[in-house]
């Protein structure tokens, strides 16, 4: 008989269910279990242990290899141009030299109106923050 066995715990909803759709991608059957009762009350969460992502046992050590392998790929950077013709700004990323950058206004903002203005950035190449001035 192929029972289901706990194979991941989350603290989010969303992280299970990435989780579960790239395993379905990978033709493994998976279930969370939790996840209604903690987004109806998140306290209960330490008493129940967290979200529970279940799999077949006989997928057990699959559903881990296919994991493992998307989060190391995941970890590298997205394709992006390291440098791009008329940027925006005229300085650069101090961590990897690129001129791809965005001002982040998020910590200055509110209800996206920009309240103060914002010296903080972020390079879309490598994701550094970092500050001008």
């Amino acid at each position: 008989m192929n029972n289901l066995v706990k194979f991941k715990f989350y603290e989010t909803a969303l992280q299970a269910n990435r989780d579960k759709q790239i395993l379905a991608e990978n033709n493994i059957n998976s279930f969370i279990a939790n996840e209604q009762l903690i987004q109806s009350d998140w306290l209960l969460s330490q008493a129940v242990g967290g979200i529970q992502l279940q799999v077949f046992e006989k997928d057990f050590h699959e559903a881990e290899k296919i994991l493992k392998e998307y989060n190391e790929n995941e970890n590298f950077t997205l394709e992006a141009e390291h440098t791009i013709d008329n940027p925006d700004f005229d300085f650069v990323c101090p961590e990897c030299g690129s001129n791809h950058l965005y001002k982040d206004d998020s910590s200055t903002s509110f209800f996206g109106i920009s309240i103060l203005p914002s010296e903080n950035y972020v390079c879309y190449y490598c994701g550094n923050k970092f500050k001008i001035g």
